[in-house]
């Protein structure tokens, strides 16, 4: 699986996940930092992608296409980069896991 990181989240979400082993992009990497939610839902979906976001647009379209990528939801409020990579690690061996067993919608608090 790889991960693509919307605009809300860092980039170094992207580099503190790969060192970690995952395949994993920011959208300003790939040039989708200006693309609307629905053409990086495609993107992903057509790219093998779970999309990593906290925009609750995501959430919606997760809802509404149930062939579409699988959703990690952040739903922390604001907070440091250590804090958020400090979550993620908390959760990642689970957050794999539950990917892995065809889960499509996952939520990081």
């Amino acid at each position: 699986m790889k991960y693509l990181i919307d605009n809300q989240l860092p980039p170094a979400l992207a580099r503190h996940l790969e060192q970690q082993g995952l395949e994993c992009h920011h959208v300003a990497e790939i040039g989708l930092d200006e693309a609307s939610d629905r053409d990086i839902w495609r993107h992903a979906a057509a790219n093998g992608y779970a999309i990593v976001s906290k925009d609750e647009d995501f959430l919606h379209l997760a809802n509404t296409d149930l062939s579409g990528p699988p959703l990690i939801w952040v739903r922390l409020g604001n907070c440091r980069k250590a804090t958020l990579l400090a979550a993620f690690d908390r959760v990642l061996p689970a957050l794999i896991q539950a990917l892995q067993e065809g889960n499509k919608v996952l939520e990081v608090r």
